[in-house]
């Protein structure tokens, strides 16, 4: 059972109800308020019980329909209410959710509180694509990282500081509009302009859907407001040649090969 005056930090999964854990299921059956991002769906809203208040305190794509403080202050105030408070959170909640400032925000109150991991992005859209993020033929490692940086000390900082490794897997959450400019940043560590990138929109939704591209070509690929998920590292070969004419293929090669002559 939930225990009231409660703050539950829980992941709500990429989206697909069935991918919600039995504890994330019950919490929210059980809750007397959920406070939910805006990318949580409302298949999983509809899972609370009607007693619950649902509130979105979601900041989709800067559009910031709260703060993050007053979220802070629903939570606490909430909970010494002698509420069962859910902080709905899209994937998990411990992967760029912010759960790092709302558990201060928590521990400093005096609230007591849970985290209930969820099914993050990375995981889902490795699902969807049917490539595996660490194939040990290939990848050796993952980097989680983030396109969108909450504290900017120079204008355009670089995704990574200094060399990145050619095997690993690149999970690039957030990657905004500007692929041009990630495609820039991940050059500039070293990476050649022939390795694969996918980019998996609403994986896990019945809407799920990727583009594959070389990283010389990934400014290319059409972006999308709907989240999505870069994924970069030579797992993904098999999914950027999947289904692709010769012709697209050495059309790419060609892209390719001329970037990296151009980078030389």
């Amino acid at each position: 059972m939930s225990e009231p005056g409660k703050v539950y930090l829980v992941g709500a999964g990429p989206g697909d109800p069935e991918l919600l854990t039995l504890k994330a299921a019950r919490l929210l059956a059980e809750a007397g308020v959920v406070l939910h991002d805006d990318l949580v769906p409302q298949s999983i809203l509809d899972m609370a019980g009607k007693q619950a208040l649902i509130i979105s305190v979601g900041k989709r794509c800067g559009r910031k329909k709260i703060t993050q403080a007053a979220i802070h202050d629903l939570m606490i105030v909430s909970a010494r209410r002698g509420l069962a408070v859910i902080r709905l959170k899209s994937g998990d909640p411990m992967i760029f959710g912010r759960a790092g400032e709302e558990i201060d925000a928590l521990r400093e109150a005096g609230v007591p509180f849970e985290v209930v991991p969820g099914v993050t992005a990375a995981s889902s859209a490795a699902a969807f694509l049917e490539a595996s993020l660490t194939d040990r033929r290939v990848s050796s490692r993952v980097i989680v990282m983030s396109g969108h940086h909450a504290a900017r000390t120079i204008p355009e900082p670089e995704l990574w500081p200094g060399s990145l490794p050619t095997d690993a897997t690149l999970a690039i959450y957030m990657p905004g509009q500007n692929l041009a400019q990630v495609a820039a940043s991940l050059l500039r560590t070293g990476l050649p302009a022939a390795m694969p990138c996918v980019a998996v929109t609403d994986a896990s939704r019945p809407e799920a859907t990727y583009t594959a591209s070389r990283l010389g070509g990934l400014s290319h690929l059409p972006t999308s407001f709907a989240p999505t998920l870069l994924l970069v590292g030579h797992a993904f070969e098999a999914v950027l040649t999947r289904g692709m004419e010769p012709e697209s293929l050495e059309h790419v090669s060609r892209l390719a090969s001329s970037i990296a002559a151009d980078a030389d």
